[in-house]
């Protein structure tokens, strides 16, 4: 059974990618950055396997089919 995803928030992406907030929102509307999960009422994160993915490869990075939260 693989490990279930975490969720990362705001703090975490900007000190992975080393992008600043602006340019992680515009990246997420052009669809080029994986975009935002609501966790509740106020608050955002997304999942950590997305962020590792873009990491890896953020020229070739695109959002994976299906809204399974477990891919």
């Amino acid at each position: 059974m693989p490990a279930p995803d975490r969720i990362v928030r705001m703090k975490t992406i900007l000190a992975r990618t080393g992008l600043s907030r602006s340019t992680i929102y515009r990246k997420i509307a052009e669809g080029t950055f994986p975009p935002r999960i609501k966790i509740s009422i106020n608050g955002a994160g997304w999942r950590e396997s997305d962020i590792d993915r873009w990491v890896a490869d953020p020229v070739a990075w695109r959002p994976r089919s299906g809204s399974d939260f477990n891919d």
